[in-house]
């Protein structure tokens, strides 16, 4: 028992003694009146794995919005809270790779009929005709050129010409050499990974960059979710993305695109984690209004707020947590006991509860942070540091009895607080408790799924609590609390540029992040300002040269 109490305590200590060090480092920007972009020093170049909807996407820009794709994607590996960053740690497995010939091959059967390929490839075919070696060629240099993002080789030419040859002479049809030819490209590692390749920089030896098309693939995934245009190709080829007025003027021209918004979207989907939704269960006796269409919505109304009030009003990121406008079906109308008069599609409206605003109180963080019978004031809470505020709160230890938060109500344990409060008794437990339970417990005016209440078990909710020394008695002082947190900013900028580079940020980029921050924050906390300064910055697209001792040993150091 003394053990724990001082693994608690611990911690605690460790805790507190990180959010002073944050507080210092702000404080020191703060302080700083200087805003110039440091150094570029950079990072790894990485292997990502392409994710499931930047997959789509580039399907859907390259052959069509009537595609299909069939496949299953694996679950994505999830690192320093964001799949984007996994990415560039996962591999795989026999199962996905078959997931992907079965998406390939449903790809080029839609496309096989003539009218499509004619689409495709420079060449007249005419009807019935076998296409011969030249055209061939013509199809895997043009169409690998989009889906490669760069040109194909001639080993790679070579390589799909000929599994083309056999298969039109294996199955004496017509079009099997184009149709194996795609399904070639599309299960080939130059299509499924991401690979970065770097040229050296001649003044600095301890620093190489991105090759002009691993630019325009990480300027592009980044800013519009998908492969590189037509237009930022050519750019690549002709040297233009060195030149910064040039490279100015495709981030300008990616920005004001419509792609902006799925580029948008796939980032706060990735930071709000909504992947997880696929595994979500929910108890149907106790929440006969939740399935799988409030799901889908409730996912959906988030991002279409956040689209909204950042991109269509270019809004303060901060007021995302205080915001009462939304969209809603009337599937989600009745989780949240407000009418939408449209049968189907979306209405804006406002939420007339005075303790709902914020997407904190969406359904889609409520019922994802939440167990499949009831709230959780811990998860809840949690999920509040490590997603918003970047305050990873520790795991709990191995021995931990859950039987006082998981029993029953009876006459003097009726409430969620009343169960933590039995919990937070255990030495073991009260440390982490005092960190999560204020955001949890200030949530326990929602249930499992998100539905307003205000009792529970026949006792009234008390919603009060305090976070990080700001006191509120209701969530709507909990709502402008968290607006205000000076950690909120913070996070966003490190998540979206771990979220653009797809890894974590190495030490010596300190310094940039509070650039970047600081940046943010002279610009109003606009996420398109913030997103045009990690594009058009140095940092963005350097390499650190591994093999530099001060370098040695650095990409494991967190920031």
């Amino acid at each position: 028992m003394k053990a724990n109490l001082i693994l608690s305590n611990v911690l605690l200590g460790k805790f507190a003694v990180l959010t002073l060090l944050v507080g210092l480092v702000a404080g020191c920007n703060e302080l700083s009146k200087d805003t110039a972009e440091p150094d570029p020093v950079g990072g790894p170049a990485l292997v990502r794995v392409l994710t499931e909807s930047q997959y789509r996407a580039t399907i859907r820009d390259i052959f069509g919005e009537d595609v299909p794709v069939n496949g299953r994607f694996n679950k994505p590996i999830r690192s320093h809270g964001l799949n984007a960053v996994g990415s560039s740690e996962a591999g795989f497995s026999p199962a996905a790779l078959e997931q992907y010939v079965i998406s390939a091959l449903g790809i080029a059967e839609h496309l096989v009929d003539e009218g499509r390929f004619n689409e495709l490839t420079p060449c007249d075919l005419p009807a019935g005709e076998v296409v011969n070696e030249r055209c061939l060629r013509e199809f895997v240099s043009e169409v690998g050129y989009r889906l490669f993002r760069r040109p194909v080789s001639d080993e790679q030419l070579a390589r799909f010409v000929s599994q083309a040859q056999f298969a039109q002479a294996t199955l004496a049809s017509p079009y099997a050499g184009l149709r194996y030819a795609l399904v070639s490209m599309l299960t080939a590692p130059e299509f499924l990974l991401r690979v970065e390749r770097v040229e050296p920089r001649s003044h600095r030896d301890d620093l190489a960059e991105l090759d002009a098309y691993s630019k325009a693939e990480r300027l592009s995934f980044f800013l519009a979710n998908t492969s590189p245009d037509q237009a930022l190709l050519e750019a690549a080829a002709k040297g233009a993305l060195d030149i910064p007025e040039k490279l100015s003027q495709h981030v300008e021209r990616l920005l004001d695109a419509p792609t902006l918004d799925a580029a948008v979207r796939a980032f706060f989907s990735d930071m709000l984690g909504f992947g997880a939704f696929d595994e979500l269960v929910k108890d149907l006796d106790l929440y006969p209004a939740y399935n799988t269409t409030v799901a889908l919505d409730a996912q959906e109304q988030t991002l279409r707020d956040i689209v909204r009030h950042l991109i269509k009003q270019n809004g303060d990121y901060r007021d995302l947590f205080t915001l009462r406008t939304t969209e809603l079906t009337r599937p989600l109308g009745v989780v949240y006991r407000l009418p939408v008069a449209s049968r189907n599609g979306w209405e804006l409206t406002k939420f007339q509860e005075p303790n709902r605003l914020g997407i904190q109180s969406h359904l889609s963080f409520l019922a994802l942070h939440s167990h499949p019978g009831r709230s959780s004031p811990t998860l809840r809470g949690a999920s509040i540091r490590e997603i918003f505020l970047c305050q990873e709160v520790p795991d709990p230890p191995a021995d931990v009895d859950f039987s006082a938060v998981q029993s029953a109500p009876t006459d003097t344990i009726k409430t969620g607080r009343d169960r933590l409060q039995m919990h937070n008794n255990e030495p073991s437990c009260s440390g982490c408790h005092k960190i999560m339970d204020p955001p949890g417990l200030v949530l326990e005016n929602f249930d499992g799924i998100g539905q307003f209440r205000q009792t529970e078990s026949g006792a009234v909710i008390d919603a009060s609590g305090d976070l990080d020394g700001v006191t509120y008695q209701d969530h709507q002082g909990f709502a402008q609390a968290l607006r205000n947190h000076r950690e909120a900013p913070r996070c966003v900028v490190e998540k979206m540029y771990r979220y653009a580079i797809g890894r974590d940020t190495v030490w010596k980029e300190r310094y940039y992040m509070d650039y970047l921050i600081k940046s943010f924050e002279e610009q109003g906390y606009r996420i398109t300002e913030l997103m045009r300064s990690i594009a058009l910055s140095e940092n963005f697209f350097s390499i650190a040269n591994p093999a530099v001792a001060e370098f040695a040993g650095q990409e494991e150091e967190s920031l």
